[in-house]
């Protein structure tokens, strides 16, 4: 299997995640500081069984998972209710999609969710002059200058390990950007547990 990574085409791909997407517009449209206030984004009115779609990086800090019923949540904060607005969200997605093309073309942006594109940057690092993370620096910096919002990365050789990079390893790099090469496979991929944490493996998977 090693052996048959090494041999793979190798590109520069990176993925582009934003941060707590949701409870980080609404705090944006509502003048908050996502870092420091208790914002939830689930409609109370629906009774305390209704799910939290997002919380939060003020919260995430403080150990409370993004997806969970509003009745689990913790008593000790004033939370600050936010109706989920799809639209708005919609609108925003769109706009950071809109910065992506500023610095590649459309056919190598692969949007895969409504917070999470991928980037084929190959062709474009010598034009820019720009190592893979200083492209990818570039593009979070103008996310968030553009936008408001802040975005965390994977660049890999393929998309699946771009995405691995995003999934287990950015979260422990400072600047939110994490890489993962071939020859990384062995050391990185290899000792990742539960595997249900590797990008595509489900909980049925995992158990065979």
């Amino acid at each position: 299997m090693y052996n048959t990574f090494t041999h793979m085409k190798r590109r520069v791909i990176a993925v582009i995640d934003l941060k707590a997407f949701y409870s980080y517009v609404e705090c944006l449209d509502r003048g908050l500081d996502p870092w420091k206030d208790p914002l939830v984004v689930a409609d109370k009115d629906r009774g305390t069984n209704t799910i939290v779609l997002s919380v939060s990086p003020f919260l995430k800090k403080q150990g409370i998972p993004s997806r969970c019923r509003i009745k689990e949540l913790p008593k000790k904060y004033n939370y600050i209710y936010a109706v989920p607005r799809m639209e708005r969200y919609l609108e925003k997605s769109a706009e950071v999609i809109d910065v992506l093309y500023h610095f590649v073309a459309e056919e190598d942006v692969h949007v895969y969710s409504i917070d999470e594109a991928f980037v084929d940057l190959t062709t474009y690092l010598k034009y820019y002059n720009k190592t893979p993370l200083q492209m990818v620096t570039t593009i979070i910096n103008q996310i968030k200058e553009e936008t408001g919002l802040q975005a965390t990365a994977g660049i890999g050789d393929n998309f699946f390990l771009a995405k691995i990079a995003l999934d287990v390893y950015a979260k422990k790099e400072r600047n939110g950007i994490a890489r993962m090469s071939i020859e990384d496979v062995k050391e990185k991929l290899w000792p990742i547990t539960p595997l249900s944490k590797v990008w595509s493996i489900g909980s049925r998977t995992e158990a065979k």
